[in-house]
């Protein structure tokens, strides 16, 4: 008994992970789907993963609870248009499947409350988590608490005009931060400057080995990354920045020009003052935060609502 599951619904893949009564991680699995993915597969997808943890000795009918991340705001009831917006019915499909109640947060800053707790800025009181993936989004802990703002709307980071973005987000205005430093945005910038590359993976190829297009690319959206987190850290004052996401692997060809950009456009006092820090939890980032959310373990959560919505 006391097992606890954590899911993160993100646009292509499924994350899960469980902890046992101890707290302990017991196990993590992850598959990459089809973004259009109905959501009852991606449900089947989630429980065949969950049965691989642990060896397939996970005992389902022990589950304490479930805690599951996805994408966009969570409790909004205007969001619904947000891409892979889950089905209003998912807590209750889930709860069917799993036979546990069931905790929704949004992905992301459940990845931020992971990496506060458990991951590259563990003791923090003030931290910003930003996750650059096939959307763009983050966390806030402000005050030694995680932040979930007005009708579940914080850390949407990815929708902060950036000034030479022109490009059509998903949330419907154009020049967003998304536009330009998402996966998909970064892949495609670089075939307009001459590159050839159908996936991450062969641009970070093309990154090792030190292609001009694929440096310049990534310096332009680390600027962009960089400038956008400068002004939040001058509206919020972290002392921790967390970069994470698959776009994160990049490694330095991104994060110096992020630094560079952060460091031009921050308060002069603060700037010895804020540490820039790779994500230390990668992908299972926001599974472990639901299991974080559903324990009601970390402090970060003292004055989270106990049932997000």
């Amino acid at each position: 008994a006391g097992q606890a599951i954590g899911i993160d619904f993100a646009r292509r893949v499924v994350h899960v992970s469980a902890v046992n009564v101890a707290h302990e991680v017991i196990g993590s699995a992850s598959e990459p789907h089809d973004p259009e993915l109905p959501w009852d597969e991606r449900i089947a997808l989630a429980e065949r993963l969950v049965g691989t943890l642990a060896d397939g000795a996970l005992r389902l009918g022990a589950l304490s609870a479930i805690g599951v991340g996805v994408v966009g705001p969570v409790g909004d009831p205007d969001a619904e248009s947000a891409p892979a917006r889950p089905s209003p019915d998912l807590p209750a499909l889930l709860r069917k499947r799993f036979e546990a109640p069931v905790l929704v947060d949004n992905n992301t800053r459940l990845a931020a409350l992971a990496e506060a707790t458990w991951g590259a800025a563990a003791g923090g009181q003030d931290v910003l988590y930003l996750r650059l993936s096939h959307g763009v989004g983050g966390g806030l802990v402000v005050a030694g608490s995680l932040h979930r703002g007005a009708y579940g709307l914080s850390g949407e980071f990815g929708h902060i005009a950036v000034e030479s973005g022109d490009g059509r987000c998903s949330c419907g205005a154009t020049g967003c931060l998304e536009t330009v430093a998402s996966v998909g945005a970064v892949l495609a910038a670089y075939r307009r400057a001459g590159g050839h590359a159908d996936d991450l993976a062969a641009l970070l190829g093309a990154l090792e080995a030190g292609d001009p297009p694929a440096l310049r690319t990534l310096e332009a959206a680390g600027t962009q990354v960089g400038t956008v987190l400068a002004a939040v850290c001058n509206a919020v004052g972290p002392g921790v920045i967390v970069l994470g996401g698959e776009l994160a692997a990049a490694g330095t060809p991104l994060f110096e020009p992020v630094e560079r950009a952060l460091r031009a456009h921050i308060l002069p006092i603060s700037r010895d003052r804020v540490d820039l820090r790779p994500a230390a939890l990668g992908e299972a980032g926001g599974a472990l935060g639901a299991i974080a959310l559903v324990l009601h373990q970390s402090p970060l959560l003292s004055r989270y609502p106990a049932r997000p919505g």
